[in-house]
């Protein structure tokens, strides 16, 4: 085997996975074959990339696009390896996305690659450091954000949108509520988008608009308000703050935590005591009666 795959995160009809490939000039290409719809993010390395939409040359920051039931062949004659953040996802999960994206009609992509963009630079930056970091709660919001960008882009939708609704705006508020009442459970997009009866992206754009932020992220400000809270008020250890607060992994609620609040737990913790606590009081000086001069 020349490609390892390891799965990082996964739902109902969709999964994310790491691949990384070692083949190189000497390795013979073969053909393999798309099960579902896939959109893969190149993170290193360069390969030739065949399919039914055509051959294209990819490098880091382009996207591979993939049609489900269709084949498919990668050739590494220019160079060894690469590696991709590889989403995948099911013909009826992936024409819910494409559902919510304006002014796409088709489903199938009709080219084998997206170039490198600056615009999608950011997203896939956020990808690859959830990778890096084992975020894997966010990897449905990230996954269907890449693919509606590809499908936006290679159908030639416009950017332009009209602002939410009074019905979106309603739908927001009770997913806001949702999330603040569950905040320490696991919360899909897909769940909440069922709840609100909308699709998933169509949701996932609209709150963004209406709260100006993605619901994986009010999510987390959520978390990590309520652990921020209970390090001030409570003496409970710091891993049983972050898990009552619904992490489940102690080391990323550290980083999170640092890295929103400027420090780690528990500095943020020593230094808010320090405030808090009573200040000594100061000995009050005796004067006594006064002494006439001799």
């Amino acid at each position: 085997m020349t490609a390892t795959t390891r799965t990082l995160a996964s739902g109902p009809g969709w999964y994310v996975a790491d691949v990384m490939c070692t083949a190189g000039a000497g390795d013979r290409p073969f053909e393999e074959s798309h099960k579902d719809f896939c959109v893969a993010a190149v993170t290193g390395g360069t390969f030739r990339y065949r399919a039914q939409q055509g051959t294209a040359m990819l490098a880091p920051g382009a996207l591979l696009l993939g049609n489900s039931g269709t084949c498919y062949e990668c050739g590494h004659e220019h160079g060894s390896g690469d590696r991709c953040l590889s989403f995948h996802f099911k013909p009826a999960y992936m024409e819910r996305i494409v559902a919510g994206v304006p002014e796409a009609r088709t489903l199938t992509f009709e080219a084998p690659r997206l170039r490198p963009l600056p615009a999608l630079a950011p997203l896939l930056a956020e990808a690859e450091a959830a990778r890096e970091t084992g975020d894997s709660e966010a990897f449905e919001e990230l996954g269907m954000r890449i693919a509606a960008a590809a499908v936006a882009t290679i159908s030639g939708a416009t950017s332009a949108r009209r602002g939410p609704s009074r019905r979106d705006q309603k739908r927001v508020a009770e997913a806001v509520r949702r999330i603040e009442r569950d905040a320490d459970r696991p919360i899909s997009l897909s769940a909440l988008a069922d709840e609100t009866a909308t699709s998933p992206y169509h949701f996932l754009r609209i709150f963004r608009q209406v709260a100006g932020m993605t619901p994986y992220q009010f999510l987390l400000k959520t978390r990590l308000h309520r652990a921020a809270v209970q390090l001030r008020l409570s003496d409970d250890a710091i891993s049983a703050i972050a898990f009552d607060a619904g992490f489940n992994d102690l080391s990323m609620f550290n980083r999170r935590f640092r890295r929103i609040m400027g420090e780690t737990p528990s500095d943020y913790r020593a230094r808010q005591s320090r405030r808090i606590a009573p200040r000594p009081k100061q000995a009050q000086s005796k004067v006594g009666p006064h002494q006439p001069g001799r």
